[in-house]
Parts: C-alpha cells; sequence; structure tokens
C-alpha cells in the first residue's frame, strides 16, 4: 500500500511542476485523495460492501469534486491534474501512468448492464472536458484533445481531436505518420520533430494531449486536397506540353490559380461590410 502512494506522489511531481514539496502535494492535491479513497471504496465493492463503498465514493466526489464509481479499475501511477467535474463510470477500465484532466467523463452510452464505460490504456492523456463515451478503448500512448467528444476507438499511439474526434496523427512502430507514410513523405522536419518528443520525455506529458502535432482536422483535410490539386496541374499541364509538342492542340488557354490570397482578400471585404451594416442599423451615440 504505501508503495503505491509513494508511486501516486511521485507521479504528481512527474506531470505537474507546479509542485513543489511532498507536504504541499498530501494536502492540496484532490485527485491524489479521490484515487486513494477509491481504492478503499473498490476493495468494499469487490468485497459485496456495495452500499458502503457508494457511501464513501459519494463522500469522495463531495470533499474532491471528482466521482470515481467504486467499480472502476484504476491502474498505477494514475493522475488526476485539478480534477473538478471528472466523472469515471462503472465499468470503467484505467491502465498505468494515464493522465486526467478536469471535466474528463469516462461514460457510458447504454443502459444495459455490462460492459458500457472506455478502456484506456497504459500512458493515454486525456485533455480538460473530454468526454470518452462507450465501450471503446483508448489504446497505448493515445491523446484526447481538450473537449472532445470520443465515441469511436483509437489505436495506439494516436491522437484525436473534435466533436466527434479525428485522428490528427497516427503513428506506426518507428514513429513516422501513417497518413505521411502512404504518400511517400517524410514527418515534417525530423529534426524538430524529435527534439519535441524528447522535451516531452523531459516533462513526463504533453499538456492537456496538446502539442504542435495536432492540427484542425477539417483544415488538414482541406490541405492535402489543395496538395492534390496542384499535383494534378502540374501533371496535366505536363501532358498537354508534351501532346503539343507532338503536333497537338489542346489545353489552348491556361486554367486560373487557385491563390489563398483570394479567399482572404474576400473574407476582408465581406467584414467591412458587415461592419458597415452593423454600424449603419446601431451606430454609436
Amino acid at each position: 500500500m504505501f508503495t503505491r502512494m509513494k508511486e501516486d506522489i511521485n507521479s504528481v511531481f512527474d506531470r505537474d511542476p507546479a509542485a513543489r514539496t511532498t507536504f504541499e502535494v498530501l494536502l492540496n492535491y484532490p485527485g491524489l485523495h479521490a484515487i486513494w479513497i477509491h481504492r478503499l471504496s473498490h476493495k468494499l465493492w469487490r468485497a459485496n460492501w456495495k452500499l458502503i463503498a457508494r457511501c464513501i465514493s459519494t463522500f469522495s466526489r463531495w470533499l474532491t469534486g471528482i466521482e470515481i464509481h467504486p467499480g472502476a479499475t484504476l491502474g498505477r501511477r494514475f493522475f488526476i491534474d485539478h480534477g473538478m467535474g471528472v466523472v469515471i463510470g462503472e465499468t470503467a477500465e484505467i491502465g498505468d501512468d494515464v493522465t486526467l484532466y478536469h471535466g474528463v467523463t469516462l461514460g457510458g452510452t447504454s443502459w444495459s448492464a455490462g460492459k458500457r464505460h472506455p478502456t484506456l490504456e497504459d500512458n493515454v492523456v486525456i485533455g480538460a472536458g473530454a468526454q470518452v463515451l462507450g465501450p471503446i478503448t483508448i489504446g497505448k500512448n493515445g491523446k484526447v484533445g481538450s473537449n472532445s467528444v470520443v465515441v469511436k476507438g483509437i489505436p495506439d499511439n494516436a491522437t484525436a481531436v473534435g466533436i466527434p474526434a479525428r485522428i490528427v496523427n497516427n503513428k506506426n512502430s518507428e514513429g513516422h505518420s501513417l497518413l505521411d507514410a502512404e504518400i511517400g513523405e517524410k514527418l515534417n522536419g525530423s529534426e524538430g520533430k524529435e527534439s519535441r518528443d524528447k522535451a516531452a520525455k523531459k516533462f513526463g506529458f504533453d499538456a492537456y494531449a496538446v502539442s504542435p502535432d495536432n492540427p484542425d482536422p477539417v483544415a488538414k483535410a482541406i490541405g492535402r486536397l489543395l496538395d492534390h490539386m496542384h499535383l494534378m496541374d502540374d501533371r496535366v499541364s505536363n501532358i498537354c506540353k508534351e501532346v503539343n509538342n507532338l503536333g497537338g492542340d489542346i489545353c489552348p488557354k491556361d486554367l486560373p490559380e487557385l491563390r489563398v490570397g483570394e479567399f482572404v482578400d474576400d473574407e476582408k471585404a465581406a467584414a467591412k461590410r458587415r461592419e458597415s451594416k452593423v454600424e449603419s442599423f446601431d451606430p454609436e451615440i
């Protein structure tokens, strides 16, 4: 028991740079208190003292603002940072070295008995306000961005963001992006990526499951489409040139260029129109 408690305290120092002394951690970290109280209620739950276990769990929620059902299974070195509003359901299973931030829900989507809450494997990070719902599995080293809603499982080493959550990066065993590998590209700035990984390892985690490798999935998809369009334009231009060299007469006119600046200019013009309409409706006095 004391070994587990020591591990829990050390995990706070490993993942929260604000922690200064052991005494401060013991007094001021509700996540730590909630985990320790849960271990007592979980033993009572497994011993079929379910009413007492639920009462202790309710007391823990009142004391810490964190609700952990006595039936939930928690791994070693589990860390809840800040903690307020965290809800962990009865059949949730949490592996080792997992980090949750405030407002996280590991909830169910069914009223049927049986497994209905998520499973988090080792080294998972769930950002603040994220909702992980249903009997799904978040794979090892998986990350869920803040305020995301996850309703489908996430493979190992993947990061998911958005509502509903989409996978924005998924690395193979060598650490390369599977999406980039499919189109024969390397990670942009591999040296920079390595330095970021070293920094994350130094501090022990990526805060709130957010890192420079987590772009907006919609913007990333649009960027891929634009890259594909430009590539196809180049290929069509080369085909037209070769056919014309052979005596053909195709592609007499150049295609209009697609410039991102046009969208920016249009948006600025639209913003000015909206501003003028607001002023005409409600002029300043």
